[in-house]
């Protein structure tokens, strides 16, 4: 065990070789991006020439905003189609979430409306007739009972307990109900 184990100085060797050699490859990383940067820019962008007139000037400054109107009108229309594109894939997950079932429907609310509004809801401007629901209901009298009528020629309660009273009473009783 003793013998595979590695003394400390060993380790702080080992480790400031390998931090060197990655501080060497860091540093060219550094210099081969600038020299493809500088590359780049040689390749994309010409060298600027100013003419030596004002003419000459005010046509390469008309010439630089027009360029510029260009590639900020390439800037808005993919601007919009990204936004466009976040857009749709917002409903896309909308949906998604929908099928899934784990979006919780709202309390619906009780709305007092009548037959015309809700035809006019409906409708729209198309809905002119008025209708009048209550109007086609059927119409049902009230029956008077005849023991109602019975009740109401007997004003004196005193009159009706005198009549049931005795046998007589009980009679036209039994003869009333049946």
């Amino acid at each position: 065990m003793s013998e595979k184990k590695m003394s400390s100085s060993r380790k702080h060797h080992l480790k400031s070789l390998m931090l060197g050699i990655a501080k060497g490859i860091l540093e060219q990383e550094v210099k081969d991006r600038e020299v493809e940067r500088q590359k780049y820019m040689s390749e994309a962008c010409k060298p600027l020439s100013l003419p030596g007139g004002v003419q000459a000037l005010q046509e390469l400054c008309r010439e630089l905003h027009h360029k510029i109107d260009v590639t900020d009108e390439e800037r808005y229309d993919m601007e919009m189609k990204v936004n466009k594109c976040a857009k749709e894939i917002e409903d896309l997950n909308i949906k998604v979430i929908d099928l899934k079932g784990k979006f919780k429907k709202p309390v619906l609310r009780k709305v007092r409306m009548s037959a015309d509004q809700m035809l006019q809801a409906l409708l729209g401007s198309k809905h002119k007739v008025s209708l009048d629901l209550r109007a086609n209901l059927k119409q049902v009298k009230k029956e008077v009972k005849e023991e109602d009528k019975e009740l109401r020629d007997v004003g004196d309660w005193r009159k009706n307990i005198e009549d049931k009273s005795g046998m007589d009473g009980r009679k036209k009783m039994f003869e009333t109900e049946a």
